[in-house]
């Protein structure tokens, strides 16, 4: 299991463009992904769960990411969350 949080700096937070895009970022990979924000955890390849998080400018994210991939899954979305949000 590869683990990392993230504080979101994007002033409007986690809207639909870059939700859409982190979904489908997501679904690239094999493994079980998820977000978490203040003890809610979402399935990171379903838009609905991740714009309900309600993520704003400041909010700390947890990423998990747990399976074959893993490693590279976890990377790859947290360079996605460094460029984007």
């Amino acid at each position: 299991m590869k683990q990392f949080s993230y504080t979101i700096t994007d002033p409007e937070g986690i809207h639909a463009r870059p939700a859409g895009e982190f979904v489908k970022a997501a679904k690239a990979f094999e493994s079980k992904i998820t977000i978490a924000k203040d003890g809610k955890s979402v399935d990171a390849k379903k838009i609905f769960g991740v714009m309900g998080l309600g993520a704003k400018q400041g909010h700390v994210i947890e990423v998990t990411a747990e399976g074959a991939d893993e490693a590279a899954a976890a990377a790859a979305l947290e360079d996605f969350l460094k460029n984007n949000l």
